[in-house]
């Protein structure tokens, strides 16, 4: 079955006077797929969303969007909804007032555009006559993400969604996402956020200096990690010390943050040799009760790529 794809782009430059903020990006995503942006702050995610959400217009390069060709004027295709920088709201006006204006923007009956149902989705149904003035940031992300599904895209573009949000907003935010890809709707994010993009993205692109410096599944990215520290935990800290102090490949790192637990380790390894260690503990009785990064694959990988690329 042919894959279809959301966005296809190639080559993609865009400049602003003598500051290059992309150079050359490639970037393809596909229907039902949430797809990360990463990059530190300066890298061009701003200005490659925009290009999606037809904010800006590349200076060379293609870019195809929903399956059309976008061409040189500032618009993006039927389909495509989202916000860069914060979604831009009424604050005199109720969190109702202001999807109803927007409804009636786009040339919408706001009486049949379905406001209370994108209200209840991201959670608002009990401030949804409250002046937007008086809401949260997250309150403020969430009702940007309603504007936004107002269109029922199929492209939706969001710049840091989960700033801002409680964990319980942060897990109905991620509900919302989820449900949308699961129909078909492909989404890019962009977020500082490594555990959100872990926790929500089958693939991600990693920029830095408007290049991309990795791009594909984060299984991928994971396999071509280096060492990773990770905490270790057990009900034995002793032996387990002595058996990862055995098992080649791993190594036993002075962490001061772990310091003052003496029932925690942090070990350095590869996958393969953690995977040694682990079935060692398990065949001598020992209990592993914790296993876990110190920093995740995603946040190691965007530490690495991205200083490769600035020592360039």
């Amino acid at each position: 079955m042919e894959t279809l794809h959301a966005v296809r782009a190639g080559g993609i430059t865009k400049c602003f006077g003598d500051v290059v903020a992309l150079d050359g990006v490639d970037l393809d995503v596909t229907q039902g797929q949430i797809h990360g942006l990463v990059g530190p702050n300066g890298a061009g995610k701003t200005t490659l969303l925009g290009l999606l959400l037809g904010l800006a217009v590349a200076d060379s390069g293609r870019l195809e969007i929903l399956g059309q060709q976008v061409g040189r004027a500032f618009a993006a295709p039927d389909g495509v909804a989202g916000f860069v920088d914060g979604p831009g709201l009424y604050p005199s006006l109720t969190a109702r007032q202001n999807l109803a204006a927007l409804a009636t923007l786009r040339g919408h009956d706001a009486r049949t555009a379905g406001i209370d149902d994108v209200l209840d989705q991201v959670g608002l149904t009990d401030v949804a006559d409250d002046r937007v003035r008086g809401f949260s940031l997250g309150m403020r992300q969430r009702l940007g993400l309603a504007a936004a599904l107002l269109t029922g895209p199929r492209l939706l573009v969001l710049d840091e969604p989960s700033n801002g949000l409680d964990p319980a907003g942060k897990r109905h935010v991620h509900g919302v996402l989820s449900r949308l890809a699961a129909d078909g709707t492909a989404v890019v994010l962009s977020s500082h956020r490594m555990d959100d993009l872990e926790a929500l993205c089958s693939e991600v692109t990693i920029l830095a200096t408007g290049r991309v410096v990795f791009s594909g599944p984060l299984s991928k990215l994971a396999a071509e990690s280096r060492e990773l520290d990770y905490r270790l935990r057990t009900s034995d800290p002793g032996a387990a010390r002595r058996l990862a102090a055995d098992t080649a490949g791993i190594r036993i790192v002075d962490d001061s943050v772990v310091r003052q637990d003496a029932d925690v380790f942090v070990v350095r390894a590869l996958t393969p040799a953690l995977d040694e260690l682990v079935a060692q503990l398990v065949r001598s009785g020992i209990a592993v009760r914790e296993l876990a990064p110190v920093v995740s694959p995603l946040e190691a990988a965007f530490l690495a790529l991205t200083d490769q690329e600035a020592g360039r």
